[in-house]
Formats: C-alpha cells, sequence, structure tokens
C-alpha cells in the first residue's frame, strides 16, 4: 500500500524534507514511487505538485500525519488537523524524578557491623548485620585455633 510521507534531506541542525509516495513497508529514506514536493520547515516554506497529490489520494493512498496536517494547512485538502503523536521526554523525565522521590528510603544502619546484641538478633535487622556477626565470630574461633 502506497503512503505519502516525509522523507528527510538536508544538513544536521537544517533539516528539509521531501514529500514522497511509497510503499509503506519501506524506510522513509528508501526508494520512493513518486516525488510530490518539499518542505522547509525552518522557513515554513513548501512547494508541493497539487494535482499529482490530489490524484493520489482519488486513488485511496494513505498519508500520514504530519503530511496530512502540512496538506491542510496548505489547503490542499480540507479537513482538521490530526494529532502527531510524539513523546515528552520532559513529561517522562519529571514523571520519574517524582516516582523516586515518593520510593521508601532505607535508614542507615545505626550498629556497626559485628556489634550486633543477641537480643537484637530475634528482633527485624537487615540480614547483612546477621550475616557479618556469624562471620567475625567464625573469624575469632578461627584464629584462636591457629594461635592454639
Amino acid at each position: 500500500m502506497l503512503t505519502i510521507r516525509f522523507n528527510r534531506i538536508g544538513k544536521r541542525n537544517r533539516a528539509q524534507f521531501r514529500i514522497v509516495a511509497q510503499e509503506h513497508t519501506i524506510a522513509p529514506n528508501g526508494k520512493h514511487v513518486e516525488i510530490l514536493g518539499s518542505y522547509d520547515p525552518h522557513l515554513k516554506k513548501s512547494v508541493l505538485k497539487v494535482d499529482q497529490i490530489k490524484k493520489l489520494i482519488e486513488k485511496g493512498v494513505n498519508i500520514s500525519d504530519s503530511v496530512y496536517n502540512l496538506l491542510v494547512k496548505e489547503k490542499v485538502i480540507e479537513g482538521k488537523k490530526r494529532a502527531v503523536k510524539m513523546p515528552h521526554p520532559k513529561k517522562e523525565e519529571a514523571a520519574l524524578a517524582e516516582a523516586v522521590k515518593q520510593m521508601p528510603v532505607a535508614e542507615p544502619a545505626k550498629v556497626a557491623v559485628g556489634e550486633v546484641k543477641k537480643e537484637e538478633q530475634k528482633t527485624d535487622l537487615p540480614v547483612a548485620l546477621v550475616i557479618s556477626e556469624v562471620k567475625t565470630e567464625n573469624l575469632e574461633q578461627i584464629k584462636s585455633n591457629k594461635q592454639n
């Protein structure tokens, strides 16, 4: 199925677009059937082959949202502009930062490693403290066995 869409050309930071008709499965910069015009977003200037565009639309060719909005703006076709769905990274970053702020923060351990009392082991202590105490007790036993 053919689609009318933009094909980006131009230098870096100085984009220009061709308006082309091409198969919808081909990459936008790939082989195209026909060049229907061009658009410079910096100057807001467009050059269109209106008669060829209207012929293709009558045949049932699809139009991308951005090209459709351009054609409505240039009054080649009539209708309301379509919403072009572009992600807003600033909103996503703000939502992520807000979610991080709402996450509970673990309190730092108040007891030094190896100083856990036997009574505190029965309570809800982090597993790392209990394991470290066991390891330090084993080290003391090993050191005392080596000295004997």
